[in-house]
């Protein structure tokens, strides 16, 4: 299936290629850009078949506290029957490129790019390929935050066409964000939503806040100001935030920029070593 998507498909640049490219990696933020998504930094994981991924952040010292995002490609006949191997784990899938099926609690559904998929801790669910075509998509997974007297939040499956984005105020529909998650449903301690801005739009102040972000462009391009740094940004590059790393950006057309962006949300700032373990659904 066609997708106005960006995704990697791999490969490894010739010899006569310049080292230059736009890769910055710094302790308020980092730039990876698609041109680094090459063979040579794809990884694998026990039970999945047929399979890589790119692994853009993970938790690290200086880097990504909260989250995890990788940008996973199944080949034909592909996938995983225990996809998940982190019972604290919660995770969200975002399709970009091609189809597969993927079965929850015993229900199967068919993906396709712009497919989205809410999974919550201890959910079973298992991945297939089978189609003649690689599939690829996000998927991003953080520990889930429990908290005493509310349940686990429940299985999303939904396509971004189902989804009236919601307008930002004063912007004439220049600016709008697609939320797949309710946003006052306080069972859910992150969201993953599309941000699109039409062409010679902006975030018209530094956005300074304590949410860490991870964005991943997937059409057009911009000019983005991180900490005191303005950097272009195109369709296939991937942003980490830390916290409160200011923020902004001018859409750079010729058609709509937009991203898939990750937020840590709705939990109380931890005063201490986080405990283990799962509280009960």
């Amino acid at each position: 299936m066609t997708s106005r998507y960006f995704a990697p498909t791999g490969g490894h640049p010739p010899q006569e290629q310049l080292l230059t490219d736009r890769a910055v990696f710094t302790d308020a933020y980092a730039v990876i850009p698609k041109g680094t998504m090459q063979d040579i930094v794809t990884s694998f994981l026990p039970f999945w078949e047929n399979t890589r991924l790119w692994v853009l952040s993970r938790p690290l010292s200086g880097f990504a506290e909260t989250f995890s995002q990788y940008i996973m490609e199944v080949s034909p006949g592909g996938g995983s029957d225990r996809p998940e191997t982190d019972p604290g784990a919660e995770g969200v899938l975002f399709v970009v490129d091609g189809t597969a099926d993927i079965t929850v609690e015993g229900t199967t559904h068919a993906l396709r790019p712009g497919s989205y998929v809410f999974l919550p801790p201890q959910t079973d669910w298992s991945f297939k390929n089978d189609s003649d075509a690689p599939v690829r998509f996000h998927w991003i997974r953080k520990a889930y935050e429990p908290v005493d007297g509310l349940p686990h939040p429940d299985v999303i499956v939904r396509h971004e066409d189902d989804v009236e984005p919601g307008i930002m105020p004063h912007t004439e529909g220049k600016w709008a964000t697609t939320r797949f998650v309710d946003p006052s449903d306080l069972r859910h301690d992150m969201h993953v939503t599309i941000v699109t801005f039409q062409p010679g739009a902006v975030i018209p102040f530094a956005e300074t806040h304590v949410m860490e972000h991870g964005l991943y462009v997937l059409e057009g391009k911009a000019v983005y100001r991180l900490n005191q740094d303005w950097v272009e940004v195109e369709a296939g590059d991937y942003m980490w935030l830390r916290a409160f790393c200011p923020q902004a950006c001018y859409a750079g057309g010729p058609g709509p920029f937009r991203y898939l962006l990750y937020k840590d949300v709705n939990r109380h700032m931890a005063l201490r070593p986080a405990h283990t373990g799962i509280a009960a659904s």
